[in-house]
């Protein structure tokens, strides 16, 4: 599964093909759950073995399994930096594994192809595996049982990505194809992501209604477990769908729309004289400007909110404002996507806008623009 996760806090493993591995604390969780779930089903199948030895065989299986997990990311990875997409790091966590991908493909093509390498070579794998265990390995023995447990891991986790829904790697391929058709990226993705709630709700109740019309009580263990893996889905379809929600919506953001007026102080003007000269011009923001009429600073709106009335004509607005880095300075023609990005890298309440000769244009504040995508 490839998508954006929040900073590692795991043990760094390595760097397969340059890509930083973290393994997150929480697989411990997992993989203790797994040894105890698998050992009796080893214990049937290697019967000269202590019990000891069978919790050890299955301890190995919850090894292999995320060991498939990784290799499952790892060609994510290699067919996305194939295209030119940067990969940030891979992490193995308790409900498997995500690959930080930090730029989407460009056509739904590519996008396929990304999502389909990892369960291609997962099932690629359990072929090759299953075709060794029963023509090469000796039957019987703890070889033939390692052997099950590797094309066994690499089935399993080929298949359930293959679920056709956000945010597993069918709801990908099913996002791409939509693109490919529909020939829009957002119809694609509230596509696969309303097909993902669907698969959340399946993966709780086809087992349910099995084990019911089999007059069998439910397992506690099983029903828990795929009551998180369905939990998993549900929130990545749900984060799915607000992230096309907020891209619908990018078209409204153009910062020349957005942009309040602003009138030019000098640092030593009282807050209230400030406040005059804007009600005057009908401005909403305050530039501070040097006596060359150069902008240092802008007044930040929350700084004069909090400043009480009676204390405005002794408070100077140089005081109540921040000086002018270059990152805070936009040009006016951002829209979209850029514009989120240039906001992104150096975050602030307020950023300067300017036209392509440097005059300004006026005030983008932050508050504006999340008023674009309140609600969603």
């Amino acid at each position: 599964m490839s998508t954006p996760v929040k900073e590692s806090t795991g043990l760094r493993m390595g760097r397969p093909f340059g890509i930083p591995v973290y393994v997150s604390p929480t697989w411990l969780i997992v993989a203790a759950f797994i040894t105890v779930s698998f050992q009796p089903r080893f214990a049937d199948m290697l019967p000269g073995y202590g019990e000891s030895a069978t919790y050890l065989v299955a301890l190995a299986f919850a090894v292999l399994l995320y060991v498939s997990v990784l290799l499952h990311e790892l060609a994510h990875c290699v067919v996305a930096k194939h295209y030119g997409l940067p990969v940030r790091r891979i992490t193995l966590y308790m409900l498997g594994g995500v690959s930080e991908i930090e730029r989407e493909p460009e056509t739904a093509g590519r996008e396929f192809n990304v999502a389909f390498a990892g369960p291609l070579l997962s099932l690629g794998l359990a072929g090759i595996g299953a075709l060794v265990e029963a023509y090469v390995v000796p039957p019987g023995g703890l070889a033939q049982v390692l052997m099950w447990q590797l094309w066994l891991s690499n089935l399993i986790v080929g298949v359930f990505n293959l679920l056709p829904g956000l945010p597993l790697d069918g709801g990908r391929m099913l996002r791409a194809a939509v693109w490919k058709v529909k020939r829009d990226s957002g119809t694609g993705t509230m596509a696969a992501a309303w097909v993902g709630r669907g698969v959340a709700v399946a993966v709780v109740v086809v087992p349910l209604l099995m084990n019911l019309m089999a007059g069998q009580e439910p397992a506690i263990g099983s029903m828990l477990w795929t009551v998180v893996l369905a939990s998993f889905i549900w929130l990545g379809a749900s984060q799915s769908l607000r992230v096309a929600r907020v891209r619908a919506r990018l078209p409204q953001l153009r910062a020349r729309v957005l942009a309040r007026r602003a009138i030019p102080v000098t640092a030593e003007v009282p807050l209230s004289e400030g406040l005059r000269r804007a009600h005057e011009a009908g401005a909403g923001a305050m530039v501070v400007v040097d006596h060359d009429g150069h902008p240092v600073g802008i007044v930040n709106e929350a700084a004069v909110n909090a400043t009480p009335e009676q204390r405005r004509p002794w408070v100077n607005v140089g005081a109540l404002s921040r000086t002018l880095e270059p990152a805070l300075v936009l040009g006016a023609d951002l829209e979209g996507e850029s514009l989120l990005d240039a906001m992104r890298g150096s975050p602030a309440p307020e950023y300067l806008l300017v036209e392509r000769g440097g005059e300004i244009y006026g005030v983008l504040a932050t508050a504006d623009v999340n008023r674009v995508f309140s609600g969603v």
